[in-house]
């Protein structure tokens, strides 16, 4: 019934695995059928080597519950599953530890704005959550994930439509996308941005942030009403 889904889903994932973005089993991608109300997932603990289409499973937006497939989803999938819920517009979540991104999630650093190469993404610094509580950790830990993210980007009054990626403090990078493509590449992107931020302050620690002329130009030519990069 899904099958379509589970394989849109398995290549994804494969893409994932070639982008160099991830190690051994250290990420996943979901991508939603808001039609039909169900989500599908990377399997927990399968190596990308041994992945097959058939594995992915097919769960409920709603409740998590399974749909098809017998595989144990992602260990992340409550997370995904706030997102698809916080988010209504998107259709694709991400999830890796990829180096660059990661330290900053661990040093608990937003990633700030200091390029038009990020500008091109977003006008804002790449958010980082606080650390989660204690009691949090020790209950539904993969939901309070999710909820970390989401009340961070509620409390700075940030638009998960234009800012379409996270680190979470001490843990790893989340993004997401209209498809699973698009949280795919913004995946991607987010390393790029966390690289070349962690050079320049390793050339220049006190370096200010981009004037506002330049965000503004790089972001609206690509985003704005009036935006003109790229073909019609």
């Amino acid at each position: 019934m899904y099958r379509e889904l589970r394989e849109q889903c398995y290549e994804l994932n494969m893409q994932l695995a070639d982008s160099g973005l991830i190690k051994q089993t250290f990420g996943n991608v979901s991508i939603a059928d808001r039609g039909r109300g169900v989500m599908a997932i990377k399997p927990s603990g399968v190596k990308y080597s041994e992945l097959k289409a058939a594995d992915i499973p097919v769960l409920s937006l709603e409740d998590g519950r399974p749909v098809e497939g017998t595989a144990r989803p992602s260990s992340d999938t409550p997370t995904h599953l706030v997102l698809y819920r916080a988010f209504p517009n998107i259709g694709g979540v991400v999830h890796t530890h990829s180096t660059f991104a990661t330290a900053w999630a661990q040093a608990a650093y937003d990633v700030p704005l200091w390029g038009t190469t990020h500008a091109d993404s977003m006008s804002v610094p790449i958010p980082c959550t606080d650390f989660m509580e204690d009691e949090r950790i020790k209950g539904d830990y993969e939901i309070e994930t999710g909820n970390q993210i989401v009340n961070t980007f509620t409390g700075r009054k940030l638009d998960p439509a234009e800012v379409q990626m996270v680190l979470v403090a001490g843990h790893g990078p989340f993004t997401w996308g209209k498809t699973g493509q698009a949280a795919l590449d913004n995946a991607i992107i987010l390393e790029e941005l966390c690289k070349m931020a962690y050079l320049t302050k390793m050339l220049h620690p006190d370096n200010p942030p981009l004037k506002q002329t330049l965000v503004r130009k790089h972001y609206e030519r690509k985003h704005g009403a009036n935006a003109y990069y790229g073909q019609k």
